[in-house]
């Protein structure tokens, strides 16, 4: 499964930065493939894994807002690994075919 996501704590402050930088080194600690891009964090593994990650990011950041708002968009594709790089390869393979 790939996970794109976004924890943004709320009521903590205008600068934020230090409580986002520790969901990402959860994220990073994890093991699971990981990027980290200006809107969202990817995280590829299986079902409870991924899940657990993103808990575990919510909480982290709840330690110290007192409210969390969380996106995460879900691509659920049994059979299919690295789908982080592969959905890149094959667009990057279509714009070379002009």
């Amino acid at each position: 499964m790939l996970a794109a996501f976004s924890v943004t704590p709320l009521g903590a402050g205008d600068s934020v930065g230090d409580l986002v930088a520790d969901a990402v080194r959860i994220v990073r600690e994890s093991g699971l493939p990981n990027e980290t891009n200006a809107m969202f964090t990817n995280v590829e593994g299986d079902w409870d894994a991924v899940m657990d990650v993103i808990r575990r990011c919510v909480e982290s950041v709840a330690q110290h807002a007192p409210r969390v708002s969380v996106v995460v968009k879900l691509d659920y594709r049994p059979g299919h690994d690295d789908a982080m790089h592969e959905k890149i390869t094959s667009v990057e393979r279509r714009l070379a075919r002009g």
